[in-house]
């Protein structure tokens, strides 16, 4: 795939991905689910590394939702220390490379440690401007919603906001995206057609790609293949080709 003539035919500002079939590709080999996990690491890294080379601003991982709890306790503790290890390990590449580290979700959730170091990695990383990698961990759309809608209400019932006063805007503001621009393309791994609990209100009008291969076979190039698939299709909006056109 020509890295050049893709950034040429344009590149969506901000790509969200579900990285997904982990568990199965270690199955495949004949080892634990964990051994999934740590291998899925290097297909981040080389991702990271294929939207930075292609003008990538923004690249949302969804790397452990709510749903995720309740997998085995021996998973959670494994897949919970090795954020720990890779923030650890991967601070140093990220400031190298201009990568500003974000996090959305339920974040209170996660245990101390991994809080706390999280924390640091988004401080030691916030003057970058290359890319803006957000993992979305103890994530849940529906809970983001509904966290949203609370902190809505309140402000309505203590009068600083009127009902008529409610907007997209505002409520988009109230999300854990705040400050992102909603994705223009979606890329699900592993062959499942879905979005899982992911980005509800900002995938609306993103465009979504999906690919059979398990997330650690993705590489470089299954992104640029997602990319150029990305830049065939027609972005409306709600409008037809014709306005499109003319705009």
């Amino acid at each position: 795939m020509n890295k050049e003539e893709l950034i040429n035919k344009g590149i969506p500002k901000h790509v969200a991905i579900i990285m997904d079939g982990n568990g199965r590709w270690a199955k495949q080999k004949g080892e634990d689910r964990v051994f999934g996990h740590m291998n899925g690491v290097s297909s981040i890294r080389d991702v990271l590394k294929a939207a930075i080379e292609l003008g990538v601003s923004y690249l949302t991982l969804y790397a452990f939702s709510t749903e995720n709890w309740d997998r085995p306790k021996e998973e959670v503790d494994a897949l919970m220390n090795l954020l720990v290890k890779s923030l650890l390990e991967e601070i140093e590449e990220l400031n190298k490379n201009g990568v500003s580290l974000n996090a959305i979700g339920d974040l209170k959730q996660l245990p101390d440690n991994a809080q706390a170091l999280l924390k640091k990695s988004i401080d030691l990383t916030k003057e970058n401007k290359v890319i803006t990698l957000s993992l979305a961990l103890s994530y849940s759309a529906r809970w983001e919603i509904m966290n949203a809608t609370k902190k809505i209400a309140e402000k309505v019932k203590d009068g600083s906001v009127s009902p008529e006063g409610i907007n997209e805007e505002m409520f988009s503001n109230e999300l854990t995206t705040v400050g992102l621009p909603d994705p223009e393309l979606l890329i699900r791994t592993s062959g499942e057609q879905r979005i899982s609990n992911f980005l509800l209100w900002q995938l609306a009008y993103a465009e979504f790609y999906f690919t059979e291969e398990l997330w650690p076979d993705f590489d470089k190039e299954s992104f640029f293949k997602a990319i150029a698939s990305y830049q065939v299709r027609e972005r409306r909006f709600g409008k037809i080709s014709e306005q499109i056109e003319n705009e």
